[in-house]
């Protein structure tokens, strides 16, 4: 299940970043992740979901980011020295789109060997699992790999694109 390669008979593991919401620990695949900001100022776009907080400014390019805490249903948080925004690429009508996810603070990269990852459990049809690539386990502790291309629906990418494209026009104005 994990995201392996054989090279030469050596079994590579995946390495993976992991991110806190509350007590929770996910992690996303390091290919997917292009950097990690500390929390910047961020511009609010009317009439987008909740959970889009807004636009960043990253080296003159207009970011989406989403608060990831709202959306996974969970109650926003006070910000903190820790929250911090991990920039993502995701695949989108076969383009990439870079944005940005903001979580409660960073840990670390780690390795998790393709024996150390287990299948999404199946919870039911009322719990949308599609978006976990797999469950890890790290120092007795359960991590939610995610996979990044099927966290957000193309509906919620492309108001994500469009917040972008809005923001965009407007510093052109």
């Amino acid at each position: 299940m994990a995201a392996e390669t054989q090279r030469d008979g050596i079994l590579d593991t995946s390495q993976h970043l992991t991110f806190t919401l509350g007590k929770e620990v996910f992690a996303l695949d390091i290919s997917s992740v292009r950097e990690v900001l500390e929390l910047t100022p961020i511009t609010k776009i009317p009439r987008t979901p909740d959970f889009m907080c807004g636009v960043i400014n990253l080296r003159g390019h207009a970011v989406p980011v989403m608060d990831m805490r709202l959306k996974f249903g969970m109650p926003q948080a006070k910000t903190t020295v820790d929250t911090c925004i991990i920039i993502v690429e995701v695949t989108f009508e076969g383009e990439r789109i870079v944005m940005g996810g903001l979580v409660d603070s960073v840990r670390e990269v780690f390795e998790i060997p393709p024996e150390g990852m287990e299948a999404p459990p199946r919870m039911g049809t009322s719990i949308n699992t599609e978006y976990i690539k797999g469950i890890g386990k790290q120092e007795g502790e359960f991590i939610i790999v995610l996979d990044i291309d099927r966290l957000f629906s193309s509906k919620e990418l492309a108001a994500a694109r469009d917040a972008v494209g809005d923001k965009a026009e407007t510093q052109a104005a």
